[in-house]
């Protein structure tokens, strides 16, 4: 779950220094950058919530 954390909060600061550097040079580019790591990053964390509801909810008799 640590490694969850740490590539969130790595992600979070990749998001916010691509648009401070598309705010200081106005470079486009830098800011459709970090919109598409958001999406992304939205998607893989409602895999990961998603699988942690089919883990609680699934009940897998071995």
């Amino acid at each position: 779950m640590w490694l969850l954390r740490f590539l969130a909060v790595l992600t979070a600061t990749g998001i916010a220094v691509g648009v401070a550097v598309s705010l200081l040079t106005g470079d486009r580019r830098y800011l459709q950058l970090s919109w598409r790591a958001l999406r992304y990053a939205l998607l893989v964390a409602l895999l990961v919530f998603a699988l942690l509801i089919l883990e609680r909810v699934a009940v897998i008799p071995l």
